[in-house]
């Protein structure tokens, strides 16, 4: 072959191989652009309905996360306490008396709750709504419920402060790590039970 007809087949071979280059260089683009996406999308908060059973049948899991009311409550040391005082930890918050006898049955379940994930961020907060004068039989049924602690709200201010109110006895409101409200139950249950651990696990793992 001369040089001239080898120029000549030189110069029909490199558009053949400037349009591959172009094709892979265009496919490895996208590929990229794939996995960016992929990375920096956001991701909703995690969909609590598949809990909604059992124990938790009659759960509330609002269509968006609810914010905390920044209502105070009271230690049994008579310290001032917000929800805002427990983000970054899953929180449990359980409104009760003890002359509710449906809370009084399921504030064991709620001491092996917070037993259970001692050692991650969790905390199972009961707020009792009891007057001063019943102050005895309150730090009573923490002592024989450990390791929950006692706190108090005797005006039925977070009852209230809550959107929508407590809807009764006992009221149990799930935040999240951001002190979002995730999912309510109204009425006992067993926090004790699958449902209510898979829950919890959830929200600890987000």
């Amino acid at each position: 072959m001369s040089e001239v007809q080898s120029e000549a087949a030189a110069k029909k071979r490199n558009p053949m191989r400037m349009a591959l280059g172009g094709v892979i260089l265009v496919g490895v683009a996208a590929v990229l652009y794939v996995i960016a996406a992929a990375s920096f999308k956001p991701h909703g908060p995690a969909d609590l309905r598949e809990f909604k059973k059992a124990s938790l049948e009659k759960l509330d899991v609002p269509a968006a996360p609810r914010a905390a009311p920044a209502t105070p409550f009271t230690g049994l040391d008579g310290k001032t306490a917000t929800l805002a005082d427990f983000k970054g930890r899953v929180v449990v918050m359980n409104l009760w008396a003890t002359w509710c006898a449906p809370c009084k049955a399921e504030m064991p379940t709620l001491a092996k709750l917070q037993a259970a994930y001692a050692t991650q961020p969790l905390t199972v907060l009961p707020i009792s709504v009891d007057r001063d004068s019943d102050l005895n039989l309150v730090t009573a049924e923490m002592a024989a419920n450990p390791p929950l602690k006692t706190y108090r709200d005797p005006s039925y201010r977070m009852s209230f402060a809550l959107d929508p109110k407590a809807g009764g006895f006992p009221t149990t409101v799930i935040y999240d790590k951001q002190g979002r409200e995730r999912a309510r139950m109204t009425g006992p249950a067993d926090w004790a039970s699958p449902e209510a651990k898979g829950l919890v696990e959830k929200l600890l793992a987000e």
